[in-house]
């Protein structure tokens, strides 16, 4: 699976306002924003973001997910690096 498949699955399943992924293929990392995690702790906020991979999981498509994930308010309060 690439990054952009993996992309589109997931915001295809969540209203996402950035979704950032790193990986091999396999085994990935990603920041997630979403107004949908409001007021949700992180477990739920991983949960749902599984859903959204479904079967993806189950049949070692997406090995691994490892994720961060952020509100909108809490994304824009995220410190940046500047290149």
């Amino acid at each position: 699976m690439t990054a952009d498949e993996l992309k589109t699955i997931i915001a295809a399943g969540l209203p996402c306002e950035h979704i950032e992924l790193e990986g091999d293929g396999r085994h990935w990392f990603a920041t997630i924003v979403s107004p949908e995690f409001e007021g949700k702790r992180a477990v739920w906020r991983h949960q749902r973001v599984y859903r959204t991979l479904g079967d993806k999981m189950h049949t070692d498509e997406v090995h691994a997910l490892s994720m961060k994930t952020f509100t909108p308010a809490e994304w824009a309060s995220q410190p940046r690096q500047s290149s």
